[in-house]
């Protein structure tokens, strides 16, 4: 009888609600942390099978002498090594030197981009906190070239750059009399001054949006109090303005320089396949060295090397700036 007790206490024990309720709550709790993972699936197999995948076949190709006699069956391309990379890295040789001369006109072109960018967007941003009448339709203009597609844009402009016909030089040389005689602008070192217009152009309402939405989270009672101290609009832009947009400037360098060091669209459409010296940008430089001399492998080892280079740069931005956050905190 009493050893009996116990197996018909855990009997009913077993039997019971409150028994049966821990299992199910554990398998609820379960259900409810990989519902979350489980919806990121799709998303996650994608990004595998669009960016991640062609990435280690890229870098799998740099280590190979492809050229257009294997391009039917890449795998079978002899192992090369590191004598691609070695290539593009010797600078005294035409394809280093090309490739340096191509990195330092990039490096130029994406600084005085970002720069302009941001300082053209920070002062429209700045400039359209008041209100003044007619202040949503400016802001309306203002995205117009964000908003139009690259391909149209660039073409427009590839129009507009026209020697004989063009509306630049109509401008510069017929009506204002800036100039001589009419400028090449796709050709020669004003391609460079063509490339960089049509950057800044199509770049900057971007810097002009993410500032405007940062000032909207800055107190008003900040300039209100600044005014009352006696502070002018240099002072308050200096102490509140541009400390208070540190978190988003911050970021938005970093994503127009990513956007303009990889930029490809806008120098293709404006030149096509071959640019200019002056304006050969690397992403243009790589393609060639890829698609027009096929020379897959060295254009792929280029390719790893940029990455590199990007990845290097972007660490160490990330780095300084939060340090630098520490800091002022």
């Amino acid at each position: 009888m009493t050893a009996t007790a116990p197996a018909a206490e855990a009997t009913v024990r077993k039997s019971s609600p409150g028994a049966a309720r821990g299992p199910r709550r554990r398998t609820g709790r379960i259900r409810r942390i990989g519902l979350p993972y489980l919806l990121l699936l799709p998303a996650l197999l994608l990004e595998l099978l669009v960016h991640l995948v062609p990435m280690v076949i890229g870098i799998v190709m740099s280590f190979k002498e492809l050229t257009q006699f294997y391009i039917r069956d890449w795998g079978t391309a002899p192992w090369a090594g590191f004598d691609n990379y070695s290539v593009s890295v010797d600078f005294d040789a035409p394809v280093g030197k090309a490739l340096l001369h191509s990195f330092l006109v990039t490096v130029a072109f994406t600084v005085l981009s970002v720069g302009l960018c941001w300082l053209i967007g920070t002062a429209a941003a700045v400039f359209m906190q008041d209100t003044f009448r007619g202040r949503g339709l400016l802001r309306a203009l203002f995205l117009v070239p964000y908003a139009l597609p690259v391909y149209a844009a660039v073409i427009t402009w590839v129009f507009m750059f026209q020697h004989d016909n063009g509306l630049v030089n109509h401008v510069l040389h017929d009506q204002l009399g800036l100039t001589d005689k009419p400028s090449f602008w796709l050709i020669g070192d004003n391609s460079f001054i063509a490339l960089l217009t049509v950057s800044v152009w199509k770049g900057w309402p971007f810097a002009f949006l993410i500032v405007m939405a940062g000032l909207q989270n800055i107190p008003r009672e900040l300039y209100e109090a600044a005014a009352l101290d006696g502070a002018g609009m240099v002072q308050q832009l200096r102490r509140i303005t541009l400390p208070s947009l540190r978190p988003v400037n911050q970021v938005l360098v970093l994503v127009l320089f990513l956007w303009t060091f990889n930029d490809f669209n806008t120098p293709y459409v404006l030149f096509g396949k071959s640019a200019p010296e002056a304006a050969d940008l690397i992403s243009v430089h790589i393609y060639q060295a890829s698609f027009v001399t096929w020379n897959f492998g060295t254009g792929s080892a280029m390719s790893v090397l940029l990455l590199l280079f990007l990845l290097v740069v972007t660490g160490v931005y990330l780095t300084l700036t939060s340090r630098g956050r520490r800091t002022a905190q």
